[in-house]
């Protein structure tokens, strides 16, 4: 079973002669050893991760500190919103500490799929909802378009995992 494309490094570059042998197991023990994946923070998923948790963050804290006029409405939205935070983190850690290479027994890319598509629906329902019993309340609709903004940035999340899917599951194909 494959869970991504895997880079092998040889010994021999297409350009020049073969490298020691010494030199080519420190460089790949290097990044095995590695705490952090740093490159996960500069990537286009990472940033779209913390930016979904900030969106999530603002919309929680903005129903939270409003006046609430139909309290089971927006404590719904208050649970969705920190259950989606909370599965966002998760996954941002699990990606940034390479959890994913050590526990290969659950299928990662599925996982989060499935975490995206179940919360971005839930999300999306309880955005609606706090939207439609904000009765021009400020800090209540903020909740609701921050919640609209995280539903929006969820989606992206969920496009860009299926196209990565498709792509690496074609390539794994032709090999």
């Amino acid at each position: 079973m494959s869970h991504g494309a895997r880079v092998i490094r040889t010994g021999v570059s297409s350009g020049g002669a073969a490298a020691p042998p010494a030199a080519t197991a420190s460089s790949s023990a290097g990044s095995d050893a590695e705490l952090m994946d740093g490159a996960y923070f500069r990537s286009c998923a990472g940033m779209l991760k913390v930016a979904q948790m900030i969106s999530l963050l603002v919309a929680f804290i903005s129903v939270n500190n409003s006046p609430w006029t139909d309290h089971s409405a927006y404590s719904y939205f208050q649970i969705v919103t920190m259950c989606d935070l909370v599965m966002i983190l998760f996954f941002y850690i699990i990606h940034i500490f390479r959890i994913y290479r050590k526990l290969t027994c659950v299928s990662w890319p599925l996982a989060e799929f499935l975490h995206y598509l179940i919360g971005t629906i839930l999300l999306l329902i309880a955005s609606i909802i706090a939207a439609s019993k904000s009765y021009n309340l400020t800090g209540l609709l903020a909740g609701a378009t921050f919640g609209f903004l995280a539903t929006i940035l969820c989606v992206l999340s969920i496009w860009s995992s299926y196209k990565v899917s498709c792509i690496m599951q074609s390539s794994d194909d032709s090999v």
